[in-house]
């Protein structure tokens, strides 16, 4: 089994270890071996504070980590840790990427771009529409979408995706033993057995618990090159996506619905703000074909 793999999972299972607490001592550690030679204090001195156990023992834990991935594996639940080759590239980027993403079904290729396309639980009818023509349009020409496998919006642009031929992708903000919602188990089921991806940083019996929705949506916009924002009111979480997406330098678009829709008003503000309104996928197409040809005269 990957060594590195192991040590990441048995960093998880350090108790009260803060995210990037677990990925600075992955980094700074690097083997198994090396992890099981330190002590305690060891530990608590790059932490530069105390454990919260003050019980220690690496070898148990390197010894549970592995009982438990190959436990994932046994259910078809796989893992890439920071710093592997299969890692997505571009999740390196974020402030605090995850150190250890969990998988079902074909990691997507780094080499092909793909669109975020997020909005609202409860969109209208035509905020439905527009999400679903979004994600078949992107998946015509082997675009994949990336969303949140939730209600609504999400679950319109990942079904367009779907049937536009498009290997989407879902980044989940609980286990992948279970799908939340449960009226998604069926979509959920269709992105695996067509080539697509689930994604979690949240390892297998970890619930949905509410902050992991904000915390998943740096995820969804570090895959993506460009956002479409197609229908959220204000106080949306997808704006917290958009926000995420423009924190990395990265292109937001919002759904032409937003321009009358009762649902629209926090596309309405991000477009105040400077975001241009989109009623098409081909606007996208455009900007990249032009930023490509701005490239090559550079060069």
């Amino acid at each position: 089994m990957n060594e590195a793999l192991v040590l990441a999972q048995s960093l998880t299972l350090l108790t009260g270890l803060k995210k990037q607490e677990q990925l600075r001592l992955f980094i700074h550690i690097g083997s198994t071996a090396q992890f099981c030679s330190l002590k305690g204090s060891d530990i608590e001195a790059l932490l530069e504070r105390p454990l919260q156990s003050s019980q220690w023992n690496a070898e148990q834990l390197v010894d549970r980590a592995h009982k438990q991935l190959e436990h994932y594996m046994k259910r078809s639940v796989n893992a890439v840790p920071y710093g592997d080759v299969a890692y997505p590239p571009l999740l390196t980027e974020l402030a605090d990427p995850p150190l250890i993403l969990y998988y079902r079904g074909v990691l997507p290729d780094p080499e092909q771009p793909m669109v975020a396309v997020v909005g609202t639980r409860n969109p209208t009818g035509a905020g439905r529409t527009q999400a679903y023509t979004f994600g078949f349009d992107l998946g015509s020409k082997g675009i994949a979408v990336v969303s949140g496998l939730a209600r609504g919006i999400d679950s319109m642009a990942h079904r367009g995706n779907l049937e536009g031929g498009g290997k989407t992708v879902a980044v989940l903000g609980n286990g992948l033993d279970s799908v939340y919602p449960v009226s998604n188990r069926a979509l959920a089921l269709r992105i695996f057995q067509n080539g697509g991806c689930l994604i979690s940083e949240y390892p297998p019996g970890v619930p949905p618990y509410k902050w992991h929705f904000p915390e998943r949506n740096r995820i969804i916009a570090g895959f993506a090159r460009d956002t479409i924002v197609v229908e959220a009111p204000e106080h949306s979480g997808s704006l917290i996506t958009a926000q995420f997406a423009l924190d990395q330098g990265r292109e937001v678009w919002i759904g032409s619905v937003c321009r009358t829709s009762p649902q629209g008003q926090g596309g309405r503000t991000l477009a105040e703000d400077g975001a241009i309104y989109i009623d098409s996928v081909q606007a996208l197409f455009n900007e990249w074909n032009q930023v490509m040809n701005e490239t090559a005269q550079e060069e």
